[in-house]
């Protein structure tokens, strides 16, 4: 009967799923549309625009019957020193040169139109082609008389390149960010940054909209940066498309849209002199107060002894002396697990069927021995922040871009191309596996545990060489700190 009772109610729940999901599907009101609407609902640059070279459209709209007037697209290019930046009369951004980075603008996106800045009328977001005229090497202005709206743009002595439109009537703006989705060799995923109270991340090609008072927004990859820094905290709704695009409104008409636009290595000093918060983009994730000493002792070390390599080794050695304090508890714990590891195993043995009884006497003999297999956990997470903190500044600071280290390691920035560091990182973990004593695993478990440096070793082996050599130095470190204590306990 009970057994019926359950078939029933299963049943009844599996009819009532199907009634609310039908309802839901075939019945419910539609969901309103949100307010950044999609390619197909606002005309895009494909829309608008032809190729270079052909006759393109201003002011067309879906369904409007406005006769067209035709527009030629056309690139200006400023110049100011080693610095470049390249603008078409339609306002996409094409191209710009910064003498500190390491790629190419292009490889920052993938995109032939990282940016366009299109106008919003009462006929939606247009493309607006504008007479253009360069005012020597580095000042370009430009009118576009449909719309009264006025252009001008030039590149200032940071790099940052400064634009301005001006216009009588009041317009709301919309960008379009644009980029193919890709990871790098280091493990680098493409994505868009958005900087509010502080900094989101969107990787490129997912589905994502959100809104709020936005200082800068852009293209992050492979440790360069190209965004655009509004002049003053912007309200902004952003959304993101599977194509791989960011449409970015500015829902509050002005007279007088500005800002700055930036392609930049993210070397963490430069960006702070950048200004607006740019070293934000610099992920040092939520240990930052140990992340930006950690990068400063690898520069200060660089100035004295310049390979990146050998920095991380004596960083790596310095972290592991200061936190020795903290390990020492722990090893000395287990030093002392190890010596009644004899007796716990007969214990095991001799009450395999009592398993109340074992673990008082397991518990016995533990205060017995002034042992606590407890008592090194707490040393080991307070040393977790450090791990992390170096974690982060080795996979994201642009110091290791293209930095050498010795023999096969040309890049500490991309992963180990033989897979040296790897198997000697797993080496390493295995020999401090073999060291450490333990207490209630069983055999099965032992075996897994066996396995679990070839695992690491697998995970880390597209990682970033430099994050390896930290990780295989600091184990092997350890190791002899451990077996230092092992022998001053004996």
């Amino acid at each position: 009967m009970f057994n019926t009772d359950q078939k029933r109610a299963f049943i009844a729940v599996l009819l009532s799923g199907v009634v609310l999901f039908g309802w839901q599907h075939y019945f419910s009101p539609k969901p309103v549309a949100a307010p950044i609407t999609s390619n197909k609902e606002i005309p895009t640059t494909t829309d608008l625009t032809s190729k270079p070279g052909t006759p393109a459209v201003e002011g067309a709209t879906l369904g409007a019957n406005t006769a067209p007037t035709p527009s030629t697209i056309q690139p200006f290019t400023l110049k100011k020193g080693a610095y470049e930046f390249t603008i078409n009369n339609d306002l996409t951004v094409t191209d710009m040169k910064n003498p500190n980075s390491v790629f190419d603008f292009k490889s920052a996106t993938d995109s032939a139109q990282p940016l366009k800045i299109q106008v919003v009328t009462d006929y939606g977001a247009l493309d607006l082609f504008f007479n253009m005229e360069q005012q020597g090497p580095n000042k370009l202005v430009g009118t576009n008389q449909n719309y009264g709206v006025n252009f001008e743009a030039y590149i200032k002595d940071n790099g940052r390149v400064h634009f301005d439109m001006k216009s009588e009537k009041p317009y709301k703006y919309r960008l379009i960010f644009d980029a193919k989705a890709k990871k790098s060799e280091g493990g680098q995923v493409r994505h868009y940054s958005v900087f509010t109270k502080d900094v989101k991340t969107i990787t490129v090609g997912s589905d994502k909209e959100n809104d709020g008072n936005v200082n800068w927004i852009g293209t992050d990859y492979n440790f360069h940066l190209f965004a655009l820094v509004f002049g003053k905290e912007t309200p902004a709704r952003y959304k993101t498309t599977e194509a791989g695009q960011m449409f970015v409104e500015i829902p509050n008409p002005t007279k007088e849209f500005s800002g700055d636009m930036v392609f930049t290595k993210k070397n963490y000093d430069e960006l702070i002199k950048l200004g607006d918060n740019l070293h934000l983009s610099v992920d040092f994730g939520f240990f930052a107060i140990l992340a930006v000493p950690t990068l400063r002792a690898l520069q200060f070390v660089y100035k004295f002894i310049p390979n990146y390599g050998l920095a991380i080794i004596l960083v790596t050695i310095l972290i592991r002396l200061i936190t020795f304090p903290l390990q020492y508890k722990s090893f000395k714990s287990m030093k002392k697990m190890q010596g009644i590891q004899p007796e716990l195993a007969k214990i095991k043995e001799k009450y395999k069927d009592e398993p109340q009884k074992m673990q008082k006497e397991t518990m016995d003999l533990f205060k017995k021995a002034g042992a606590n297999p407890l008592s090194g956990c707490l040393p080991l997470l307070l040393q977790m922040p450090f791990f992390f903190a170096i974690y982060k500044v080795l996979y994201s600071s642009v110091e290791l871009v293209g930095a050498p280290f010795y023999g096969w390691i040309h890049d500490l920035s991309l992963h180990d191309p033989y897979y040296v560091l790897p198997v000697l990182m797993a080496s390493a973990m295995f020999a401090q596996q073999k060291l450490t004593p333990t207490t209630t695993m069983d055999p099965t478990q032992a075996k897994i545990m066996m396995f679990m440096p070839v695992i690491f070793a697998f995970i880390m082996k597209s990682l970033p060489a430099g994050l390896v050599l930290y990780i295989f130095v600091s184990t092997t470190v350890g190791i002899f700190q451990q077996m230092l204590v092992y022998r001053m306990a004996d």
